[in-house]
């Protein structure tokens, strides 16, 4: 039997993008839902994200009983998660865009305003960067190969995740300075990058994680 994956649909990503990409890198059981009895059933979830951290975090608890039903899922349940840009920024702990707002906080950290060392260097961070593995790689599957591995993926934002520990870093790029690209801890991987926009290494990462085995 194929396996469900729940793309969370919360009025805030990409949602045709992301699960054409799902579907080309092997997905078959995709479900885009705002139904958390959907997440609660999945046996995966991605949550994508496109905006304001405080618009996508507001947009998400709009939906009644879904972070409920994430957490549950994949606190509980064990479900691999990826987040996906500003899905992957509402992991920390909170976001300082048009003021302080909550985040999950199942990664402890803040989402900042990128401020690069070289003032000629532009923000929003936008187009092809290197993404550089973390030397360790909790992120493996059982046969040791990584999940995230080194190749060049498309950015586009102006807000970073700082993790408060560094061995949530799965993956660094730079911007005038280093800028998590990936972060992760148990079953939960979060790309700063777009996967579904970044042609043959995204869909390369997305079907390694619908493979994934944490």
């Amino acid at each position: 039997m194929a396996e469900t994956l729940a793309l969370v649909d919360y009025g805030a990503g990409n949602l045709h993008s992301v699960e054409s990409a799902l579907r080309a890198a092997g997905a078959e059981g995709v479900a885009v839902t705002s139904d958390p009895l959907v997440v609660r059933a999945a046996d995966r979830i991605v949550l994508p994200g496109v905006g304001s951290f405080k618009a996508c975090a507001e947009g998400l608890r709009a939906v009644p009983g879904m972070v409920e039903a994430m957490a549950e899922r994949v606190h509980v349940g064990a479900a691999p998660f990826l987040g996906i840009c500003v899905g992957m920024q509402l992991l920390a702990s909170r976001g300082v865009e048009h003021g302080v707002t909550e985040g999950l906080g199942w990664i402890p950290g803040e989402v900042r305003h990128i401020e690069p060392a070289d003032p000629a260097i532009k923000v929003p961070h936008m187009g092809w960067n290197d993404v550089s593995p973390a030397i360790r790689s909790w992120a493996a599957h059982a046969d040791g190969a990584m999940l995230i591995e080194p190749g060049e993926a498309y950015f586009l934002h102006s807000y970073h995740l700082v993790p408060d520990e560094g061995r949530h870093i799965a993956a660094m790029t730079d911007h005038g300075g280093g800028i998590i690209a990936a972060v992760a801890r148990d079953t939960i991987v979060g790309v700063q990058f777009h996967p579904e926009k970044s042609q043959t290494y995204g869909l390369a990462l997305l079907a390694r994680f619908l493979e994934w085995k944490p």
